[in-house]
């Protein structure tokens, strides 16, 4: 590979961007030109030539001298906070803070910066540096600076140094249900798991099995165009949630509806159609619902419900008008806005004022949709909270969104256009992933003081003891790659991680939530021991926990994480019995996934069994001969509960006993992923009523219950 200009590596450098990166073997990769001039590009700076990265360097130090204070400052709690300021060369530099409930502290101190002055445009600029003390309250706050007759603010945000795990949980370990709650249906809901279900299944797991919360897939809204993204993990928002989730019945109007019968036939259809699918029926499902929630808008609203529904509105403000607006656009023009007419590319754009004035009645159905979901979802939790749970709902955060959606329509100054998420190759996917998702800018997140991302872990945090935030290592770095590049042509560009886990920490501290990283895959390990050190969990999957300094195989149960979210499985995966059975290693033979032979990958999955079957009887949870599927079910989950993890996990298809995969990750259409329902052993439908009479179920919840219930106190 050609060796790269010196100005285009200290171009990459100011910005953030790898001109080389270790892979998962170890292994120095340089990065090629054309994936950082892309990059850059994305950047909004041109670095195509020798003369343009000159001229982006000069523009960048200018734009770095002329701006008065850092756009945004951040500290952390029991540490002095260091920021320079730009004044006229000579000039007194007047710094206080105003903290965000209006109180008013001059409290910086000057302390010494030898910066020699910078001549922009004939004016000397001077650099100092002041210190704010240690004492400060975590919050959204702002540094303030006169100099002469010009005075300046700029962003301060304090983070709680630690964040660890909420009070009402106290020293004890906590076991909770991972489920994808769209394939847990009950009698009552509309062929789609829905909120009233997670309500119950709450309930059920605290009351009956003393479980502390209920880790759900991401919940955020996907087009209401059909056909509907199936994927919760690439979703159309991640602020606002999917209506498919409603529970029709619960929205306290339909007490007041005429038409109460045709909402009953409505879902008798749906769950008909439902039981002849095998699989689930996401548009039909939304097609009924959107129906029945139509009559039940039109409904008279009472005074006070009226004025809850403002109160919603004032709060949610103006990025809830644009999502309800995208919403309307879409059902129009398709779910695609970049092939939209041009008027309506941008929520400013001079056609979208004369559509919302059009569509008024359309737009505001959109709206309401999100407050029943906020009422629902503030329900859910309520019940899991009273009936025992010290978290509740744990919700999840996907990483990025559809680059075609209502956020991406919103968001387009603080996202980069032109490059996608993704992942490097690695042990599990050698080709590497790209997500179709476009990335957070990191330099415009600075300049908006953070505030839609902010406004996006408050609002998953809403209701929720807990989140769960899908490849937290993006919050370090995130791996891009130019549109039209293959996974292996991008690289990593950095995001300032003390300001965004700083922000998690302190909405998860005001919120009295615990924050679960997913920290797989490939991880620079300063990472891993930083989440720690901020009280962030990290996760573990049993079948990963390998002795790597060692035996090479299975990592004893005392050695793994205490911090940690631990669990046997992950949704990436077939449930635990299929697992054993190797119906991961036949799925991706048959759909041509693997690299090697499929006698050969059954041959390593088995021996990687039989290592963790031996650790089993090693430790006395399994006896010698013990074959059963479901007896071994049983000791690895016993066995993730002898780990010191403060949580702990077991997949609802564990429980029940179900075979079949989630999602089959390198695949879209190829294979059903995010459209399976629960089945039992048999491979039959189990409806949420059946899992609160499950044997499997019920023996599962009680070995973690029996795990768990020692350590309490």
């Amino acid at each position: 590979m050609t060796e790269l200009a010196p100005s285009l590596v200290e171009l990459a450098r100011r910005y953030g961007i790898a001109t080389e990166y270790e892979d998962w073997t170890g292994r120095k990769v340089p990065v090629p030109e054309t994936t950082l001039t892309a990059v850059l590009a994305a950047l909004g700076v041109a670095a195509g030539s020798e003369r343009d990265r000159n001229a982006a360097l000069v523009a960048e130090l200018r734009a770095y001298w002329a701006r008065r204070l850092p756009p945004t400052i951040v500290g952390r709690t029991g540490a002095p906070t260091k920021f320079w300021v730009h004044v006229t060369h000579g000039d007194p530099a007047e710094v206080w803070l105003q903290l965000e409930d209006g109180t008013v502290r001059s409290c910086a101190e000057q302390v010494d910066n030898f910066t020699p002055p910078f001549n922009l445009d004939g004016r000397l600029v001077g650099e100092a540096s002041f210190v704010l003390p240690a004492d400060l309250p975590v919050g959204y706050h702002r540094v303030h600076l006169r100099s002469g007759a010009i005075e300046t603010s700029a962003a301060l945000i304090m983070t709680p140094d630690w964040l660890g795990l909420p009070e009402r949980l106290g020293a004890r370990r906590a076991w909770g249900l991972a489920v994808q709650l769209y394939s847990v249906r009950s009698r009552g809901s509309w062929g789609v798991g829905d909120l009233t279900d997670l309500s119950d299944l709450a309930v059920w797991s605290a009351s009956c099995h003393g479980a502390d919360f209920v880790l759900v897939n991401p919940l955020h809204a996907a087009s209401p165009a059909a056909p509907m993204e199936p994927s919760p993990y690439l979703p159309t928002s991640r602020r606002f949630v999917n209506p498919l989730y409603l529970r029709v019945e619960a929205v306290p109007e339909f007490a007041g509806l005429i038409k109460r019968s045709r909402v009953r036939r409505l879902r008798s259809d749906v769950q008909r159609r439902a039981r002849r699918l095998d699989g689930i029926d996401r548009d039909g499902a939304w097609a009924a619902k959107r129906e029945a929630l139509e009559l039940l808008h039109r409904v008279p609203r009472s005074a006070g419900r009226e004025l809850a529904y403002a109160a919603f509105r004032k709060r949610e403000g103006r990025a809830l008008d644009d999502f309800a607006t995208w919403c309307a656009l879409a059902e129009e023009y398709g779910s695609d806005w970049r092939g939209w007419p041009e008027s309506l590319q941008q929520p400013a754009g001079k056609g979208v004022a004369k559509f919302v004035r059009k569509h008024a009645d359309v737009v505001d159905f959109h709206r309401w949709l999100q407050w029943q979901l906020d009422e629902q979802l503030a329900a859910a939790q309520s019940q899991a909270v009273r009936a025992g749970m010290a978290l509740g709902i744990m919700h999840d955060l996907a990483v990025g969104v559809h680059p075609a959606g209502a956020d991406a329509w919103a968001l387009q100054d603080v996202l980069a256009l032109g490059v996608t998420a993704g992942a490097p190759p690695d042990e599990f996917n050698q080709l590497g992933q790209d997500w179709s998702q476009p990335p957070w800018r990191p330099d415009r997140l600075e300049e908006r003081e953070y505030l839609p991302f902010r406004a996006l872990i408050r609002a998953v945090l809403r209701h929720a003891g807990g989140v769960r935030i899908d490849h937290i290592i993006g919050l370090f770095r995130l791996w891009w790659i130019p549109d039209g590049a293959r996974p292996t042509e991008g690289t990593y560009v950095r995001y300032n991680h003390e300001a965004m886990i700083g922000i998690v920490a302190l909405e998860a501290h005001r919120a009295g939530a615990v924050v679960v990283g997913e920290d797989l895959g490939t991880v620079e390990p300063w990472v891993r021991d930083y989440l720690l050190l901020r009280g962030v969990l990290g996760t573990s999957i049993l079948w990963f926990e390998l002795d790597r300094d060692g035996t090479g195989g299975p990592l004893p149960a005392e050695r793994w994480r205490e911090y940690c979210l631990s669990s046997v499985t992950t949704h990436d995966l077939p449930p635990t019995t299929g697992y054993l059975a190797g119906d991961h290693v036949r799925l991706r033979d048959a759909l041509g996934l693997l690299t090697r032979p499929a006698a050969d990958e059954l041959e390593s999955s088995r021996a990687e069994l039989a290592a963790w079957i031996a650790e089993l009887r090693r430790v006395g949870l399994l006896g010698d001969g013990d074959d059963d599927p479901e007896s071994i079910v049983l000791a690895l989950h016993r066995y993730v509960a002898r780990t010191p993890s403060r949580l702990v996990a077991a997949a609802l298809t564990d429980a029940v006993g179900d075979r079949r995969t989630q999602n089959q990750p390198g695949t879209t259409d190829e294979y059903p992923n995010w459209r399976v329902p629960l089945t039992g052993p048999d491979g039959r439908a189990m409806l949420l009523e059946d899992v609160f009479t499950d044997r499997r179920a019920a023996a599962l919840a009680e070995a973690f219950r029996a795990s768990i219930a020692p350590t309490l106190g």
